[in-house]
Parts: C-alpha cells; sequence; structure tokens
C-alpha cells in the first residue's frame, strides 16, 4: 500500500484515546522488524530514522530511507516514515525527498529565543513541503512556574508551540510521565503530544499515559536491547560466522518486542493478539 502520512496516523490515535508507537530504525533488520510486528497484530506504525543514524551512515540518508521506504509499501499495514532529531538544515531538506512524511526538528540544545527562532523557520519550511513538524518543549523557560517542569509547565509550553507553528510537542516527561502534568498539558495544548524516553516503562504504565493524552510514543533502546540480547545469546552456544543466522535471531526478537508495545498502547488489541 501506498506510504502513510504521520499526520493522519497521530491525529486518529489522539481522537481515539490512543497512542501511535514510533520506533527508531539503525539497520534493515529494524525495519523489517518494525513492519512484521506491526503486521502481527494488525496495527499502522511509524518508522524513525534518526540525524544520528544518518551519520552513522557517513551521513546518507537515502539508502535505509529508501529501504524503509520499499518495505512499508509492502506492507499490510500503514506505515509512515520519520526523520527524527534533526539539527542540520541540509538533512532536514533531504526529508520531502526520500519518503518521509514529517519530521522532528531538535533546537533544545539553543538559547530559547533562538530555539524559537530556528524551530518557526523550520516548520514553515516543513509546511510549505507539506511535511509534519514536531518539537522539543525541553528549552522552554519555566517563567512563573512554582516548580521546575519538563517544558516549563503547560502556560509555556503553549507559548512555544503559538510562536513556532509546530504541529505536535514532544514532552520530557520520562517513562513515567507524571499523570497531574500530562493532563494539565493536555488541556493546555490543542497538538498532540509525543513521548520519549520510555525504556523501564511497564506496558500498563505505556497504556496509561496512552490513554490520558499522549498520541505519538518513541521506542528506541527497547530494540536495542532485543537484537543485542538476542544476538549475544545465539553467539554464545554456536561457533557460527553467517550473519544470517544471528541478525535473524535479533529481527525476530524485535518484531515481538515491537507487538508488546503497540498492544501496550492500544487498548483496542487483545492483550495476546
Amino acid at each position: 500500500m501506498p506510504l502513510a502520512a504521520a499526520r493522519a496516523l497521530i491525529t486518529a490515535a489522539a481522537v481515539e484515546h490512543r497512542a501511535i508507537a514510533a520506533f527508531d530504525a539503525i539497520t534493515l533488520e529494524h525495519v523489517q522488524a518494525v513492519v512484521e510486528g506491526a503486521e502481527s497484530v494488525g496495527s499502522p506504525v511509524i518508522i524513525q530514522v534518526s540525524e544520528s543514524v544518518v551519520q552513522y551512515y557517513d551521513g546518507r540518508l537515502l539508502p535505509l530511507a529508501r529501504a524503509a521506504a520499499e518495505t512499508a509499501r509492502a506492507a499490510a499495514v500503514p506505515v509512515a516514515l520519520h526523520l527524527d532529531r534533526v539539527r542540520r538544515t541540509a538533512l532536514l531538506a533531504q526529508a520531502a525527498h526520500c519518503g518521509f512524511s514529517s519530521i522532528m526538528y531538535d533546537a533544545a540544545r539553543l538559547p530559547y529565543a533562538e530555539n524559537v527562532a530556528v524551530t518557526r523557520d523550520a516548520a514553515q519550511w516543513a509546511h510549505e513541503q507539506n511535511l509534519w513538524i514536531e518539537a522539543d518543549a525541553a528549552a522552554v523557560p519555566a517563567g512563573a512556574a512554582t516548580r521546575p517542569e519538563p517544558g516549563g509547565g503547560p502556560a509555556a509550553a503553549r507559548a512555544f508551540v503559538a510562536a513556532t507553528g509546530v504541529d505536535a510537542l514532544t514532552v520530557p516527561l520520562g517513562a513515567r510521565p507524571d499523570r497531574r502534568l500530562l493532563a494539565r498539558l493536555r488541556t493546555a495544548l490543542d497538538v498532540p503530544l509525543v513521548l520519549r524516553d520510555t525504556a523501564g516503562a511497564t506496558a500498563g504504565e505505556l497504556g496509561l499515559a496512552a490513554a490520558e493524552g499522549i498520541s505519538k510514543v518513541t521506542v528506541g533502546t527497547g530494540l536495542d536491547i532485543a537484537m543485542t540480547g538476542a544476538v549475544r545469546a545465539r553467539l554464545a552456544v554456536d561457533d557460527i560466522t553467517d550473519p544470517r543466522v544471528y541478525l535473524r535471531e535479533g529481527r525476530r526478537a524485535m518484531t515481538a518486542t515491537v507487538a508488546g508495545f503497540i498492544r501496550a498502547l492500544d487498548s483496542r488489541l487483545p492483550a495476546g493478539a
């Protein structure tokens, strides 16, 4: 089927009080596992390629992006491609030509005023290219908040969204988000919220976050842990040199992990689907 648009998947999830799982892909095995895991539970999914992964491939985005796009087009479920944690303008400019329907522009390292300015420029460019854009609230100042909060609290997060024009906001709430803060953010903002740093979160905690307003959950290390563990286990018992053997084990482990995360984020799916 055609590549899905991240905008459509995320907004539909927001309306239905569930979350779309977005998985970081490093290798072709990651890409295959994400699609196979999503197919196994009959759910849409997002494949993410981060700037750090592009750097791993010597700055070349197209080879992995093209492989991901072709795998996604052959999938039995809707799959969208997302370019994540972009800092370099040169990489940003490639997104619209490589099958991506959304980007996450990361200027959180910059002083607040500069963060707003460059993120606003990135959002304007993205919208001209018909791309959905996320940004990070981490650098939003706390202002009059009485205690430190991720993104400086709901009022500051709302001001950041208004000033930049982004379509979704990454909220650094950690794997176990503060339910009261999440509720306040959801009330204050009219854009979908994206949760990162899910390592260590239980299925129940992720499901609760989805039910209470998170519309997209990014999963990174969960797949890497699954793959590395499976490869180590196979090499510990077999003296093999054919990478197809142990990489197949790694892919199977990642596929099961993908299915587990998706089930946790979508209450419509049976626990054992």
